[in-house]
């Protein structure tokens, strides 16, 4: 088993795309890549802690490749806005790629790459791929949390333009 870590805005919204694939042994909602331990939510919301909102993926490389995850990735996220993603606003919303291996670094510079010579967008790739640091899971209340509240992550989903931004700009 290995791990992957991909920060997109709110974290409700990135487990669902890698959910219930081959290969994909579990998913965390969680905070990584600030200066202080153990962060709560409502820490990491003020957006003074240095975290992203992310998901951690334990997945089987054999079933699953990380080249396949980067591909669920991209189209998950705007990633030409570096102020949050859609109606999250903040540094803890701001997209990244947090390598755990060099091999995993490469591939993810590679697909940075491929995603800007695709020329889709007419601004500048701005997520960053970063070294993995430590990674705090979320509040219960917060894992799962499509499943645990429906109707409210919906609804949030919905007013957050994110379904119409990658219908409009990723499924050309």
């Amino acid at each position: 088993m290995q791990k992957a870590t991909f920060a997109g805005g709110c974290f409700w919204c990135m487990v669902s795309p890698f959910e219930e694939m081959p290969g994909i042994e579990g998913i965390i909602s969680g905070y990584t890549g600030g200066h202080i331990e153990n962060p709560t939510y409502e820490e990491v919301k003020k957006g003074t802690t240095g975290h992203y909102e992310a998901v951690q993926i334990t997945y089987n490389p054999e079933l699953f490749p990380y080249e396949k995850l980067l591909e669920l990735y991209w189209p998950q996220i705007d990633p030409t806005d570096d102020g949050g993603q859609f109606q999250d606003r903040g540094p803890q919303y701001r997209t990244a790629i947090f390598y755990h291996t060099e091999e995993q670094q490469n591939l993810a510079q590679q697909s940075k790459e491929k995603v800007r010579l695709a020329n889709v967008f007419k601004k500048p790739i701005v997520t960053e791929i970063l070294a993995a640091s430590s990674f705090y899971p979320a509040e219960d209340y917060h894992q799962d949390y499509h499943k645990k509240n429906p109707a409210h992550y919906k609804e949030d989903r919905k007013q957050s333009g994110r379904d119409e931004f990658i219908k409009e700009n990723w499924r050309k």
